[in-house]
C-alpha cells in the first residue's frame, strides 16, 4: 500500500530560526517558566512537522508580498509566524517570529547583522 504521504518533504530548520526559537524560550523561562516555555516550544515544533506533509499550505506573508517578495509562505502558532521556503525536496524553516511585530523591520534588522 503507498501512502498518500509518499511525496513528503523534510523539515531543515535554518540557523536563524533555531537561534529564533531558543529566544522564545529563553524570554518564555525568563518572564513565564521553563515547563510553559518547554510546551510552548513543543507545540511550534509540532506546527511546524506539519509542514512535511503539506508544505504549501501556509499563505504568503503580505507584507513580504508589499515589497515583491513571494518566495516565502507562513504559518502561524499565534502570536509566531513561522516564516519558510519550500523546494521539491525540502521546506527550510527562516525564521519564526512574534507576529505582532512588522516583519519588514525583523527582517531588514536580520540582514543588517549579517
Amino acid at each position: 500500500m503507498v501512502s498518500r504521504f509518499a511525496n513528503s518533504h523534510q523539515i531543515r530548520i535554518s540557523t536563524a530560526a533555531a537561534k529564533d526559537i531558543l529566544e522564545i524560550y529563553d524570554y518564555v523561562v525568563e518572564f513565564d517558566s521553563e515547563a510553559n516555555a518547554d510546551r510552548l516550544i513543543d507545540k511550534i515544533k509540532a506546527s511546524i512537522n506539519t509542514l512535511a506533509n503539506f508544505p504549501k499550505r501556509g499563505s504568503m506573508p503580505s507584507d513580504l508580498l508589499d515589497i515583491g517578495i513571494r518566495d516565502y509562505r507562513q504559518i502561524f502558532f499565534k502570536p509566531y509566524r513561522i516564516i519558510y521556503l519550500v523546494n521539491e525536496k525540502f521546506v527550510t524553516i527562516n525564521a519564526v517570529l512574534d507576529g505582532r511585530r512588522n516583519l519588514q523591520t525583523l527582517l531588514s534588522r536580520r540582514l543588517l547583522r549579517l
